[in-house]
């Protein structure tokens, strides 16, 4: 079981829970795939961390992971309480502020530093949807994230 973070069209943020990767791609092909704000079928995926579960115990959280052998192979995950959220972007804040902003030459540099023809640091900048596709599409990990305020970066 995988949880992908996706992304409509319409710019709506949402988690769907698949049994592969393999299968996700097959109900996005057959428009199976909707947004949970819209119900559009136009959803892409955005980069995703991965899930280590630490320790034995299961929790409930654990006990109520959707079946792989549900028909549609997705569910919506819980909407994230205020603090969840607060606590997040506080840390891309933190985050932002330990980056250097190369602005709108984020792709060329990031494949520069994926390439080993640049330093290997942090960076943040700006890219469109596409050009952040084509880093993923490359190997090269992007995260696209909100920009906090300049005040709270440097």
């Amino acid at each position: 079981m995988i949880i992908l973070n996706l992304l409509c069209d319409n710019g709506h943020r949402f988690e769907g829970w698949f049994a592969s990767s393999d299968a996700f791609r097959d109900q996005q092909a057959r428009q199976l795939v909707q947004c949970i704000h819209c119900q559009t079928s136009s959803v892409t995926q955005l980069p995703s961390a991965p899930h280590v579960r630490r320790g034995g115990v299961i929790t409930t959280q654990d006990r109520n992971t959707p079946n792989a052998d549900d028909a549609s192979g997705l569910t919506v995950a819980p909407i994230a309480q205020p603090e969840t959220a607060q606590k997040l972007f506080q840390a891309l804040a933190v985050m932002a502020r330990q980056a250097e902003n190369v602005g709108d030459r984020l792709p060329e540099e990031a494949r520069r530093i994926h390439y080993k023809e640049a330093p290997a640091r942090n960076i943040r900048g700006i890219a469109t949807l596409e050009e952040t596709r084509e880093l993923l599409d490359e190997g090269i990990m992007v995260l696209p994230a909100p920009v906090p305020p300049e005040s709270e970066t440097h």
